[in-house]
């Protein structure tokens, strides 16, 4: 168990330095205010996450998934993990859930941030 958490926390800081980076080569070739440099994290996190699944389990190597999935793809973008759920509901057929799901995870998500937004403001400002 403990060398799965180091294999988590690994990829997590390999996944988290590569979002970075791929953060700032937006933002200083397109300088837009527009929030780019998360979208196209997402669109390649997501894509990769499609890969890796695969090819891990039709190739048996699925005592790699904590570095590769939950560490550096999860480090790089929690939207990929988020987007696999979402498609095993769908590709089960669940597509009432999985719209839920969807529905659920982007309103709460941002409630939350709001309602955290809230409190620190009311507790620091």
């Amino acid at each position: 168990m403990v060398m799965t958490f180091l294999q988590v926390g690994l990829g997590g800081a390999i996944g988290s330095m590569l979002r970075f980076g791929v953060g700032m080569a937006v933002v200083r070739s397109t300088g837009a205010s527009f929030p780019l440099a998360i979208l196209p994290v997402n669109v390649i996190g997501s894509f990769l996450m499609g890969l890796v699944v695969v090819y891990t389990f039709q190739r048996d190597l699925t005592a790699l998934n904590p570095f590769l999935m939950t560490g550096i793809l999860g480090g790089f973008t929690t939207f990929s993990a988020f987007s696999l759920e979402a498609f095993t509901l769908y590709e089960r057929g669940e597509i009432g859930q999985a719209a839920v799901y969807v529905a659920l995870s982007v309103v709460l998500s941002i409630l939350g941030l709001a309602m955290g937004v809230w409190l620190a403001r009311s507790l620091w400002a």
